[in-house]
C-alpha cells in the first residue's frame, strides 16, 4: 500500500526525512477554520480549568523463573508504594492561551532484598540492591490557539509509533515538543520531537529507551500522524516516524464497529536509515483481530505476522499497537506468526458491579533470527565464541497465558479505588530466546481528584 512504499534516502538526522510532514503540521496548526470554534464559546481560565490528580499506587510483583534466569536470580520479588501527582492548568484568556502541566513522583520500597531485586519497580544501587526510595518531577509549558495545542517539556505520549508506558510504579516520560490539533472535525493530528527520556525505575530525565536492538541513546525520535473519523463506527489512523540514524517507520490502522462485532487491523513498515545504528532493517508487521460481544461476555480472535530477518523493533514501552503484544511477550520475532484467543467477562451483569475477568492465550512459532544481518544489533559478534550470535535462532516458538481479575469500587468514600490481580505464564524453546516464567502482579490504586479550582 502507499504507506509502505514511501522511501527517504537522505542520511543524517531523523528530521530530514520528515521535513515535509513537519511543514504540513505547522500549516495545520496555524489554520483556524470558521467551524473550529462557535461564537461565544469560552475556554476555562488558567485556574478555573485547572485540576490536580494524586494517584496512590501500591504494587507487588514477583517473577519465578522456570529456566536459567538472567543474572542468576531464579526468583525476583519487590513490593513498593508510589504516589503520582499530576497538575493540569487551564489557559490564559486571549487568542493564544498559555498553560502549564506538571507532575511529581515518589516511590518507596516496602520489601525487596538484594537477592530478589530487579523487577523494574525500583532502581538498583551500585551493589545491586533496590533503592529504599526514589523521586522525580517534571513539567511542560503549553500554548493553545483555537483547537490546536503545543506542549514543550516533559510529558507522557500516546501514539502508535511512539508511546510512553505506564506498567510499573512510575510512568515513563519523554522530553521534547508535542503538537495536537483538532481543527478539522474527525481529524486528530499529532506531531512530535523527543530527545530525552525518563524510564519507569529512574529519577533522571536523561536516560534512554531501549528496544530489542535499537535505542534512543544519543538519538531523537520524530513523528507525525492523524487519527481519522474519531468516534465513528469506521475509523483509522496514519502515522510516520523516524528514529535518528536508525529507522523510518510507517503505521496504518483500520477499525470498524458492526453492532456486536469489532474489527481491527494494524500495519507497520520499518526500514533502516542514515547510519543504520541498529544495522540493516526491512520489516513489515501486521495484525488482524475480531471481537464479538454477547451480553456480558466478549470473545476475541487475533492473528499477527512479522515479515523480515529482524524483530519488529520499537522504543518506548508501549510503542507497538499490534494485537498480540500483550502482558509479557510481544510476539514480534523475525518471521513469527502468532494466534490469540481471548475471553472477557463483565461480572457487573451478574450482580457484582465493577468486577471484571479476562483470560487470553497466545501462541507464536516460525521464528528465524539466523538470517539477521551480521554485525547489526540483532546479530552481534561474540568474541568469546569467535562467531556471530543472533538474538534468536531458527525454529523459535513460545506461548503466553494471562489471567486478570479487576475490581473498581463503584460508590462510597472509596469510590474509584481499584484492585488488580494478574498472573502471567510464558514458555519458550531455546531458539526463541525468551524466559520461562510465572509472574504475579497485585496492584491497588486510589485516585484523588481536585479541581476545577
Amino acid at each position: 500500500m502507499p504507506l509502505a512504499s514511501k522511501h527517504c534516502t537522505a542520511p543524517g538526522a531523523a528530521g530530514s526525512c520528515l521535513k515535509p510532514l513537519w511543514l504540513l503540521a505547522a500549516l495545520t496548526a496555524s489554520a483556524t477554520p470558521a467551524w473550529a470554534t462557535e461564537p461565544g464559546q469560552s475556554t476555562p481560565g488558567f485556574l478555573e480549568g485547572a485540576r490536580l490528580d494524586v494517584l496512590g499506587r501500591n504494587f507487588y510483583l514477583n517473577t519465578d523463573y522456570r529456566s536459567p534466569p538472567p543474572g542468576g536470580k531464579s526468583y525476583q520479588q519487590e513490593w513498593a508504594q508510589g504516589f503520582i501527582a499530576s497538575f493540569e492548568s487551564g489557559f490564559t484568556p486571549g487568542t493564544l492561551g498559555v498553560g502549564v502541566d506538571a507532575h511529581g513522583f515518589l516511590g518507596l520500597k516496602l520489601d525487596g532484598g538484594k537477592g530478589h531485586s530487579g523487577t523494574g519497580l525500583l532502581p538498583l544501587d551500585h551493589d545491586g540492591r533496590s533503592e529504599s526510595s526514589y523521586s522525580s518531577a517534571g513539567g511542560a509549558l503549553k500554548f493553545k490557539a483555537s483547537r490546536t495545542t503545543l506542549a514543550l517539556g516533559e510529558m507522557t505520549v500516546a501514539t502508535p509509533v511512539f508511546d510512553t508506558a505506564d506498567k510499573r510504579l512510575q510512568p515513563e516520560y519523554a522530553s521534547g515538543l508535542l503538537l495536537s490539533s483538532k481543527e478539522i472535525e474527525g481529524l486528530d493530528l499529532q506531531a512530535g520531537h523527543f530527545s530525552a527520556f525518563k524510564n519507569q525505575d529512574a529519577s533522571t530525565a536523561r536516560g534512554d529507551f531501549s528496544g530489542y536492538g535499537a535505542t534512543t541513546r544519543h538519538a531523537s525520535i520524530d513523528f507525525i500522524g492523524a487519527d481519522l473519523f474519531a468516534g465513528q463506527a469506521v475509523g483509522g489512523a496514519l502515522y510516520a516516524s523516524a528514529l535518528s540514524d536508525t529507522w523510518r517507520q510507517y503505521y496504518a490502522n483500520l477499525h470498524a464497529s458492526l453492532g456486536a462485532l469489532l474489527l481491527d487491523g494494524n500495519l507497520y513498515r520499518s526500514r533502516d536509515q542514515g547510519q543504520a545504528k541498529a544495522g540493516a532493517i526491512d520489516t513489515t508487521a501486521y495484525s488482524l483481530s475480531g471481537q464479538y460481544r454477547l451480553g456480558a461476555q466478549a470473545f476475541t480472535l487475533a492473528y499477527q505476522k512479522i515479515h523480515g530477518d529482524t524483530p519488529f523493533d520499537f522504543v518506548g514501552g508501549d510503542s507497538i499497537y499490534l494485537a498480540n503484544s500483550i502482558k509479557y511477550a510481544d510476539f514480534n520475532g523475525p518471521g513469527e506468526r502468532s494466534w490469540q484467543a481471548r475471553y472477557d467477562l463483565d461480572l457487573g451483569a451478574l450482580g457484582v458491579p465493577g468486577l471484571s475477568f479476562m483470560s487470553r492465550y497466545v501462541s507464536g512459532r516460525g521464528i528465524d533470527g539466523s538470517h539477521a544481518p551480521q554485525g547489526g544489533a540483532y546479530n552481534l559478534f561474540d568474541s568469546q565464541r569467535g562467531a556471530y550470535s543472533p538474538q534468536q535462532g531458527r525454529g523459535g516458538r513460545h506461548w503466553e497465558r494471562d489471567l486478570d481479575l479487576r475490581y473498581i469500587v463503584q460508590s462510597g468514600p472509596a469510590k474509584g479505588l481499584s484492585l488488580q490481580l494478574s498472573h502471567v505464564s510464558h514458555r519458550a524453546n531455546a531458539a526463541q530466546a525468551g524466559d520461562d516464567i510465572d509472574r504475579l502482579y497485585l496492584v491497588i490504586q486510589y485516585p484523588l481528584k481536585f479541581g476545577p479550582f
